[in-house]
């Protein structure tokens, strides 16, 4: 039922979306994780309008779906005077949906460290700056390591959806290749496999990198 010739045919066009794929997820993700890290320091504060604001937008973000904020920012920006390449206006609202939920992420992270460590660091005459990059951030991002890696794993996936707007990511090049070649079966059973292999390898490293982690802390 699988043709192997068209799949090895078609597979340099495929790594190719898959090559931009990784960049949409790379790029989404790393955008999404410092805007969502200074999110979630903000909403772990005592500022009440910050926080409700902050959590205005978890709520926009998290209740409405990914597909809506790409052609949100692909179609309706435009006519606002903001045109974004179509590249770019994937990453954008990737990014900005990310951020949304690593800032929950975050802010969990940061309650989990004890408020103990950060009353020593004022005693110690830290600034709150200084004890949120040295103290509190390090011991958030090892506790939430599994989450952001679950996010980034999600992020490959969900980066199919800039596929609407024609990015050409592994999604788009194999609806190409299949509108070409008439055989779904093949082309999709192909594109699923490299995505399984992305999202399985990133899953391994962040294993092995969380048991590094934790390793080093027992250690």
């Amino acid at each position: 039922m699988i043709d192997f010739n068209l799949v090895s045919d078609s597979l340099p066009f495929l790594l190719r979306g898959a090559l931009v794929t990784l960049q949409i997820a790379g790029l989404g993700c790393l955008f999404g994780i410092t805007f969502g890290t200074f999110l979630g320091l903000l909403h772990s504060g005592k500022n009440k309008i910050i926080c409700w604001l902050i959590t205005m937008y978890v709520i926009l973000i998290r209740g409405t779906p990914m597909l809506m904020h790409i052609m949100f920012a692909y179609y309706v920006l435009p006519q606002l005077g903001i045109e974004l390449p179509v590249f770019w206006a994937a990453i954008a609202a990737i990014s900005l949906n990310s951020a949304a939920y690593v800032s929950q992420i975050i802010k969990s992270g940061i309650s989990a460290v004890s408020s103990g460590q950060k009353e020593a660091a004022k005693t110690l005459g830290f600034s709150s700056a200084q004890i949120a990059w040295y103290i509190v951030l390090p011991q958030a991002f090892r506790i939430v390591l599994p989450a952001l890696g679950n996010e980034f794993i999600t992020l490959i996936k969900d980066s199919s959806l800039a596929s609407i707007i024609g990015v050409a990511e592994l999604m788009r090049e194999g609806s190409i290749i299949k509108s070409r070649t008439f055989d779904a079966i093949s082309i999709y059973c192909a594109v699923a496999l490299i995505y399984l292999v992305m999202t399985t390898t990133l899953s391994i490293f962040i294993n092995q990198l969380e048991k590094r982690m934790n390793r080093h802390v027992k250690n």
